[in-house]
């Protein structure tokens, strides 16, 4: 048979090359499939245009991307969370993470690697696709492919800041295609990487609406992870440009109601991932269940614990402290009572749910963009260009809300260690800790101090490249440096 089918569920670098657009299906959700016929069909107006995209946002409620690898490679490691848990559970490979023994053959790398790739390839599937769709609004066309080059910048973000350079992938590849196979086995430095995020970023801001609430893509999400971007890259003019564009948004009075299901995608919220709970709601799989309470009174696995190095970073007054991690012998919000023989000293507050506290699916959210975080980037740019009096008042609106007061730093150097903390404080198991210890240079000292770790200057400021993919690609892409 002669039959041609276009697949966006897998590009697996990993050992997929022979995955494209000659085999099987469009995955529009993680469990429907579209024909290539139905594009010039069913699937020729609005509503196939949206299911394009919303097979992108799905991506992120999947296992393999959002749950324990993800956990891991960013609080596990971190000096933000122990693996906890029990002491005979490895979690398959978190106890290697927390100790920073791990390799390139260390699972949670290659899931890391894979899914995001996975990502990337329904976005470039949108975004050849959508084009086609004559009969669809173009306006609305044209607002899809801005979130679809959004969410694909989010995920190249995430695999730079993790791996440095990795293959880039623009396109959907296609079978027999030689330049098509070299694309996706080859390594592009870290610096084409963010070109290409900093383009696409700056399309999608140019048809992206304003702010709608944080449940899609945006003008504001696209500004404000750009701002984020540049500020990796020390662009720090370029940051406050961007920054400076972020509008509509304001802090949420009290800090936990950001984490209650009443404060999703609210007045702070920029951009979030949505669970919507229960066994016929589209969950981030088991991303509740993996880190809640273990034990007596308690409802999960209890991995990525936080530290006590966390807990004691915060002052006694702050209200990010309590509404951050739950301790034993404490009530939460909703009344629920952890007792005091839970396996493990502490558990993050922020992955917890209410009303779907011990099931799979529940209807946490992962807020990825908050405009607190906005201000703290803005601040941290304005000091680096030595407007510290004038970057303050945005560090004092991250502290006031959290009840600590002005900052008492006024030189540029305490200044700046203000930021890093608060920073930690404000955005801890929000998945950017390990990556800001490494960007800021802090990662060292911070891993010796917690428990004696040892970060090895010069290998572990990126993760290994998956084993799996250094093979495949047969000497077109190297190993990072130490692995």
């Amino acid at each position: 048979m002669n039959k041609k089918y276009i697949i966006a569920a897998a590009f697996l670098i990993l050992g997929a090359v022979t995955q494209s657009c000659s085999n099987d299906f469009i995955e529009v959700s993680p469990t429907e499939a579209i024909p290539e016929s139905a594009l010039g069909e069913i699937y020729n107006n609005d509503a196939g245009a949206n299911s394009l995209v919303t097979a992108i946002y799905a991506k992120f409620l999947d296992w393999n991307m959002s749950t324990f690898a993800w956990i891991g490679v960013t609080s596990i490691v971190s000096d933000d969370a122990d693996k906890g848990s029990s002491a005979s559970d490895s979690g398959s490979d978190k106890d290697i993470l927390d100790a920073l023994t791990f390799t390139a053959s260390t699972p949670s790398f290659k899931e890391l690697f894979a899914s995001n790739y996975q990502g990337i390839n329904r976005c470039n599937q949108a975004l050849k696709y959508l084009p086609q769709l004559d009969k669809a609004d173009p306006q609305l066309r044209e607002r899809l492919a801005g979130e679809a080059k959004f969410l694909r910048a989010f995920m190249y973000f995430t695999l730079v800041r993790s791996f440095g350079g990795v293959p880039l992938v623009d396109h959907v590849p296609v079978t027999g295609v030689e330049a098509d196979k070299l694309m996706t086995l080859t390594r592009k430095s870290k610096e084409e990487i963010y070109a290409f995020i900093e383009k696409d970023l700056k399309e999608a801001a140019a048809v992206l609406p304003s702010k709608t609430g944080g449940e899609r893509a945006t003008k504001g999400a696209a500004h404000a992870l750009l701002a984020k971007v540049y500020l990796y890259q020390k662009k720090w003019q370029l940051a406050v440009d961007e920054a400076n564009l972020v509008t509509g948004y304001s802090l949420t009075p009290i800090f936990q109601d950001i984490y209650k299901v009443s404060g999703e995608n609210n007045a702070e919220s920029i951009f979030e991932i949505n669970g919507s709970g229960g066994t016929a709601g589209r969950a981030i799989q088991q991303y509740s269940q993996v880190q809640g309470a273990r034990g007596t009174t308690g409802w999960g696995w209890g991995f990525a614990t936080p530290t006590q190095g966390l807990y004691d970073a915060y002052s006694a007054t702050d209200s990010r402290r309590d509404a951050t991690i739950i301790h034993r012998d404490m009530t939460l919000y909703d009344g629920y009572y952890v007792g005091p023989n839970t396996e493990n000293k502490f558990y993050n507050y922020k992955a917890y749910s209410s009303n779907y506290r011990d099931q799979a699916s529940t209807d946490v959210n992962i807020r990825y963009l908050r405009y607190a975080e906005v201000l703290l980037i803005k601040a941290e740019a304005m000091n680096e260009l030595g407007q510290t009096s004038a970057a303050i008042p945005f560090l004092n609106q991250v502290r006031n809300r959290a009840n600590i007061g002005n900052t008492p730093a006024s030189s540029q150097a305490d200044v700046r260690l203000d930021i890093w903390k608060q920073r930690r404080l404000e955005l801890a198991f929000e998945h950017d800790r390990w990556f800001d210890l490494v960007r800021t240079g802090q990662a060292q000292a911070a891993m010796a101090a917690d428990g004696g770790k040892k970060f090895i200057v010069g290998k572990h400021e990126l993760f290994p490249l998956p084993q799996d993919f250094i093979m495949e690609a047969g000497g077109l892409s190297a190993q990072n440096p130490g692995y």
